[in-house]
């Protein structure tokens, strides 16, 4: 990227009257340099089958050229039109509850050949339709693409040919996944059942890899057509999202971001949180360096909110604050979804920058500044580069298997609670990170490593987080680590299995804690947050240094969090799920242990302090205010500008942030 992108997605196709000369008018005012267009109107531009239209995208893209704003064209794939499902049933997927029903978008079977000739026929109509136009600058296959739970009988068929051809014979597979138990087992491959009701969390677990796998093929599969008519000056991105619970909250349990990733030039991502009092940016961080991760370098925000919902307009301030937040993370765009609210149909609510009325408002207005501030200081911010020491190791794996086995009976938590645990409290102390997958090669990049709740990994991955910490790594683990293999086969050693080794614990009970705190406080946190929740490992040290041990009049003689020097390096170990307080100290220990404790961390939420590098070799500092209090700073980093305002900025100096505000200060 040249420079920064600020963008918003358009449908001309939606609006209630002709405006687009007035729109574009708006964009240009507000500093709106990119739109996207396309992917959502399949119906439109095929309207019969064999029947194409795409007078509406040339009108667009014309009229954008024309005024000078890039276009990114979307493949239409998402969202099926009513005549293929009329002439072809077959194409919606048929999940675990049923077969599927249309009206709703994301409901084909993204393996059904039927539908994957007709996507080819409108990719390739499309894209060689617009391919030479002036304005296209890249292009997105699909839109936040998932396997949508398919799992038909053409779905079956495509996994017992993945498991021949990955584990050869049915005994390996009897075996390795224990399906003599309740007469599972499958003694010929043409009796291999649905897995739909299957109770074995080894088989459930490996076809969730498989479906993963499915969007992985897909996605590359458009892309490689995409790839036949892009110019060389344009890239291929997707949008991905994220475990959604009212916004964007964890790892994609529907895609192997890492693997999908390779296929595109860029990583895009949507990224949706709360706002108003509950803005922490959190999200925006956490999607960000996910995103950031996924190929090791700046990323597109596809779609963020401007006002969505009533609970999400923004205070005054925060749009820019939000903005800002996504440029320090890494990315080289930022765009809304979408530009104007709509008047029909299933987001009718969640409204854009302008609202049902079309006319400038005070979210458009500050829109305006953003804008603005994008274009003039686009030199100094675009392609921010990150060299964070603190890596978490996330695993789609371990995240569906410990959907077949929870916590315990009663608790919601998911794996992704527990990443969240660990990375919400890194971001409060503003510790930089990055994330890395089991098959990442770049382990050694890192200082430290924080593996939360890694239950299911092979041998040889466990082996090489030993070797980290043996030739000087710090490694961070939680409870439910290293237990099973990488069938989801529980490790009939001491647990927690290979790790114990760098560890040095071990454990052969777990329960579930009721009235159970940490033994002293150790870490001083109060009664209120000295606590122990939903699960505890029962931990016996052998060469580690116990650093809690549960209060408790049968549990308390066992360890609860631990630490072990391990050749050059250390591991801590965390049996139990305790209070963010006491995640936050432990964590603070391990960093100060690891030397990472620097200048930042001198500042903690809600003043967050993100850095980087940019494109001249300066080294570039954002610091934000997420409260709606003003706060004071002490600049501890060498002297420089101040971008947003201009002014030099000395070291030691004190700065005032006001409430939601962010300073911008690129080294001299």
């Amino acid at each position: 990227m040249k420079q920064l992108l600020y963008g918003v997605a358009y449908y001309d196709e939606y609006m209630p009257y002709e405006r687009l000369e007035k729109d574009i008018d708006m964009m240009k005012e507000a500093g709106i340099n990119v739109v996207r267009i396309a992917e959502s109107t399949w119906s439109t531009h095929e309207p019969q089958n064999g029947v194409f239209d795409f007078s509406s995208v040339d009108r667009v893209l014309n009229a954008m050229h024309s005024a000078g704003i890039r276009v990114i064209v979307g493949t239409p794939t998402y969202a099926i039109p009513t005549w293929m499902v009329k002439e072809h049933p077959d194409v919606l997927a048929i999940t675990p509850k049923g077969p599927g029903k249309y009206g709703a978008r994301q409901i084909m079977d993204i393996t059904n050949p039927t539908y994957l000739f007709y996507a080819e026929r409108i990719i390739r109509k499309l894209i060689g339709h617009v391919k030479d136009h002036p304005a296209v600058i890249g292009y997105q296959t699909d839109n936040e693409t998932k396997h949508y739970d398919t799992a038909g009988p053409n779905v079956q068929v495509l996994f017992v040919k993945y498991m021949k051809e990955k584990f050869k014979a049915l005994d390996n597979i009897n075996n390795l996944f224990g399906l003599d138990y309740w007469s599972n087992r499958i003694n010929s491959w043409e009796d291999f059942p649905s897995v739909v009701g299957t109770i074995n969390g080894s088989l459930g677990s490996e076809f969730a890899r498989f479906q993963r796998q499915l969007v992985t093929e897909f996605l590359s599969w458009q892309v490689s057509i995409v790839n036949e008519y892009k110019r060389q000056d344009q890239f291929v991105m997707q949008n991905f999202d994220f475990e959604w619970r009212g916004y964007s909250y964890g790892i994609q349990p529907r895609v192997d971001h890492f693997e999908a990733a390779k296929a595109f030039d860029v990583t895009g991502v949507d990224i949706y949180h709360p706002s108003q009092d509950d803005l922490t940016g959190i999200e925006i961080s956490f999607g960000g360096d996910v995103a950031r991760s996924t190929k090791g370098t700046n990323y597109l925000v596809v779609e963020t909110e401007a006002q969505a919902f009533t609970n999400w307009v923004p205070y005054p301030g925060q749009l820019r604050l939000q903005a800002f937040s996504h440029l320090a993370s890494g990315a080289n765009m930022v765009a809304y979804w979408h530009w104007h609210s709509i008047h029909n149909s299933f987001e009718t609510y969640w409204k854009g920058l302008l609202s049902h009325d079309f006319e400038p408002n005070p979210v458009y207005n500050e829109a305006k500044t953003i804008g603005k501030d994008f274009e003039r200081l686009s030199p100094h911010l675009v392609n921010l580069k990150k060299n964070n020491k603190v890596a978490i190791l996330v695993s789609n794996e371990s995240l569906t298997a410990l959907d077949w086995f929870k916590f315990n009976y009663s608790s919601s938590k998911n794996y992704n609670d527990i990443v969240r645990m660990m990375y919400d409290e890194l971001y409060k102390m503003n510790i930089g990170c990055d994330f890395v997958n089991p098959s990442s090669d770049h382990f050694e990049d890192y200082e430290m490593i924080i593996v939360p709740a890694l239950y299911t990994a092979p041998d040889r991955l466990l082996e090489r987080l030993n070797e980290f910490v043996r030739n000087g790594g710090h490694v961070v683990y939680t409870f439910k680590s290293g237990f099973t293999d990488e069938h989801v086969k529980v490790r009939t050693t001491h647990q927690p299995g290979i790790i114990n080794e760098a560890c040095g614990i071990y454990y052969n009970m777990f329960v579930e804690p009721k009235n159970v705190t940490l033994r002293d406080d150790p870490f001083q946190v109060g009664p209120k947050n000295n606590t122990v929740e939903t699960w505890m490992e029962l931990l016996t040290p052998t060469t580690a240094e116990v650093l809690a041990y549960y209060d408790h009049p049968h549990w308390g003689k066992y360890a609860a969090i631990t630490e072990n020097q391990y050749g050059k390096g250390q591991a801590t170990y965390i049996g139990c799920i305790p209070s963010p307080a006491v995640i936050q100290k432990i964590l603070e220990h391990a960093i100060k242990k690891a030397n990472l404790w620097g200048v930042d961390q001198e500042l903690a939420f809600p003043l967050i302090v993100k850095s980087g590098i940019n494109q001249e070799g300066k080294h570039v500092h954002y610091y934000f205010n997420y409260s709606d209090v003003p706060a004071s700073l002490r600049y501890l980093h060498k002297d420089g500008v101040e971008l947003l305002t201009d002014k030099t900025v000395t070291m030691a100096q004190t700065l005032d942030v006001e409430p939601w505000g962010v300073l911008i200060i690129e080294e001299m």
